[in-house]
């Protein structure tokens, strides 16, 4: 699976703060903020629910990452989507790292993609 999820009970705001925390609280600092509801209605005047897309990252193992495979920044960050699902409830996906670097067919990645997997996941289970 590409990615893991968890759905929450809190309004979208908390939530977002919330997934900042426990990002946060496993190493990763949110690099990118991309506001998907007020990118459609701006661009194309559509509505749409709240829907988040943050760029997260980990630099101790994006440098290893990096120093491992020179083009696997087109891999990062590792993307973490808030999006509300029904008032009241918000469901957060992360990405799932090991999925995501066999693309890069590096079979050195691997054990940095797990250890990032591992962190997500915490991060996902503690909210």
């Amino acid at each position: 699976m590409y990615n893991n999820s968890k759905v929450i009970e809190a309004n979208f705001e908390d939530a977002q703060s919330k997934v900042t925390e426990a990002l946060s609280a496993q190493g990763f600092g949110v690099l990118t903020e991309i506001d998907v509801q007020a990118t459609l209605k701006k661009k194309l005047d559509v509505d749409f629910r709240k829907y988040k897309i943050l760029g997260a990252c980990n630099p101790p193992f994006a440098y290893k990452a990096l120093s491992m495979e020179e083009n696997i920044g087109v891999l990062m960050p590792c993307n973490v989507v808030i999006q509300e699902i029904e008032a009241g409830k918000v469901r957060v996906s992360a990405v799932n790292p090991l999925e995501a670097m066999k693309a890069a067919g590096n079979e050195n990645l691997a054990s940095i993609a797990g250890e990032v997997s591992e962190k997500l996941l915490k991060a996902l289970e503690s909210l």
